[in-house]
């Protein structure tokens, strides 16, 4: 529990970090795509001894090679590139899962093993994050100028390109420091819902990149807690905080929430009715 208590709040933390940049730019999709096309390379791993981790970086940077790839030489959108690539790893990782003849469960690697984490894992999470931090703090004004304007970016003497394959390189560690969590099916949640609700709290980006770890911790600890005394999912209930989290900024967030700014509107309009 006390493992499982680490890895989750780690990866949570790393995930909502990026999931800033990610929200801002629109790469929810990619997100989506890196997490499922790594499913393969850990399969492979497995199968030649490897470590997990391996596979899941390997394939990671393969996924994003090939979208941009197919993309850059074919008449196909980017959208619709993303979505033929990840789908087609990922439909290559589950039927290596079924070929492949094993001892182990390798469908954990699907929906995650939370309480599984072994001390190794735990190291290997703590090592991935922690690069992902580092690089992510060192880069993140770089990262933020990208985010909002590349052509201004580009104007002052930084790679549109370069920064572009920095983050998507940090997205496919990301997903492998939480794949072990919450498998590869959830991992997205985890890249996409933290920096949302933190957009939905503030509009300053340093601010969200405070807050959007902050929730994201607080999601995993109650999360787990949750299904340790509930005997449910473990990565389930965390990826559920999340999504409660989220619910309860969009309706009752005290700018941008629903609530709010019907108030707000109804407040306008009755004093342009008062002034008319």
């Amino acid at each position: 529990m006390v493992r499982a208590l680490a890895a989750t709040v780690i990866s949570s933390v790393v995930c909502a970090i990026l999931s800033c940049w990610l929200v801002l730019i629109g790469w929810s999709l990619m997100g989506d795509a890196v997490s499922h096309a790594v499913l393969p390379g850990v399969v492979l791993a497995y199968i030649v001894g490897a470590p997990f981790a391996l596979g899941a970086i390997v394939f990671g940077f393969l996924a994003v090679a090939l979208i941009g790839v197919v993309r850059d030489t074919s008449r196909v959108k980017e959208d619709a590139t993303i979505g033929i690539v990840f789908t087609t790893l990922f439909s290559l990782g589950l039927v290596l899962i079924s070929v492949t003849p094993s001892q182990t469960d390798l469908n954990h690697i699907i929906f995650g093993n939370l309480l599984g984490v072994a001390p190794e894992d735990l190291w290997q999470i703590a090592a991935l994050g922690a690069v992902v931090f580092v690089v992510a703090l060192a880069k993140r004004r770089d990262l933020t100028l990208y985010a909002f304007d590349p052509t201004h970016a580009h104007a002052i003497g930084l790679n549109p390109r370069l920064l572009g394959a920095l983050l998507l390189g940090l997205l496919a560690l990301t997903a492998v420091t939480a794949l072990q969590v919450v498998g590869v099916v959830l991992v997205v949640a985890m890249l996409i819902i933290p920096g949302a609700t933190a957009y939905l709290l503030t509009d300053r980006f340093g601010r969200m990149l405070l807050i959007a770890p902050a929730l994201a911790a607080a999601a995993a600890v109650t999360g787990l807690y949750l299904a340790y005394y509930g005997d449910t999912s473990a990565g389930g209930m965390v990826v559920l905080a999340q999504g409660v989290l989220f619910a309860a900024v969009y309706l009752f967030g005290p700018r941008h929430g629903l609530i709010a700014t019907r108030w707000s509107a109804a407040r306008r309009r009755r004093r342009a009715v008062r002034a008319g």
